[in-house]
């Protein structure tokens, strides 16, 4: 009897936290507070700074926050076009570049941004800086980490809120969090989202870049040279991503979409920070 009690609990919890991804609508579980996952992303953001020292000037960080800066003009034209400007109410966006020739990049919940030095030689051009930059932050709005979390609590842990797994277990929810905020051990600090996230953000991206001013034609390109990369064995930063010839197809068809975005939430040239 106790048992059934508490799975209705855990039920009704799952059930009052659903929420809607932006852009798409696809329904997901968020059961973290967001103030609270921000606050725990930004403490491992500063710990691993401590560890891998970002740069501080030349072309690359001028690039990447360039492009940083002008997707989250489009993240915020679209809010307010929304009435969702408190959705980003616990953002602190940073972007930052570190030395590594991994082919890496990644999004932390609330905004904080790395490129490693090793994707910007895949990247190429500024539009595909873009593709990468939208992609990642779209993980973020769209509270892949979040849902990536509550997922862990329930399934693994079988607990319907943080404060009780902090309490009851610190050791495993602090290493969901790891996994929940892009952290870890695997590739540079970054655990795989799963198919289904890649997939989303993939789409949110293309939006956000085409509503900066960049070319969404740019990704399919990019995604292809990344697959190539290392022969038989691309970098594992695609490990859980969609199958190269599906995802060159559907960012494809896509591209119309994300040029009518551009269209209807157009951001200011002033917003702009391009050369």
């Amino acid at each position: 009897m106790k048992k059934k009690f508490l799975f209705s609990l855990l039920v009704i919890a799952v059930l009052a936290a659903c929420s809607k991804t932006v852009f798409t609508g696809r329904k997901q579980m968020n059961l973290i507070p967001v103030g609270e996952l921000n606050q725990m992303s930004f403490a491992e953001y500063k710990s691993f700074l401590s560890q891998n020292k970002p740069m501080t000037s030349g072309p690359d960080v001028d690039l990447v926050r360039r492009v940083g800066n002008d997707i989250k003009a489009a993240v915020d034209v679209y809010d307010r076009s929304k009435g969702l400007q408190g959705e980003l109410r616990n953002f602190a966006w940073e972007f930052n570049v570190v030395d590594d020739p991994n082919v890496n990049a990644f999004c932390m919940p609330g905004g904080k941004v790395i490129f490693y030095t090793g994707i910007l030689k895949v990247t190429q051009n500024e539009d595909a800086v873009a593709v990468v930059m939208g992609h990642e932050i779209a993980h973020a709005l769209a509270n892949h980490g979040n849902e990536r979390m509550s997922q862990g609590l329930v399934a693994q842990l079988g607990l319907s809120s943080l404060q009780l797994a902090l309490s009851q277990k610190p050791s495993q929810t602090n290493d969901l969090l790891l996994a929940a905020a892009g952290a870890g051990a695997q590739v540079g600090i970054m655990l795989p989202f799963s198919r289904k996230h890649e997939s989303e953000a993939d789409e949110i991206g293309l939006y956000l870049m085409a509503m900066a001013g960049y070319n969404p034609s740019a990704a399919a390109p990019f995604w292809e040279r990344m697959s190539k990369m290392g022969g038989g064995r691309p970098p594992e930063f695609l490990s859980t991503h969609p199958d190269p010839e599906k995802r060159s197809a559907r960012l494809k068809q896509l591209v119309g979409k994300s040029r009518a975005y551009a269209k209807k939430y157009p951001v200011p040239a002033s917003s702009k920070n391009r050369k």
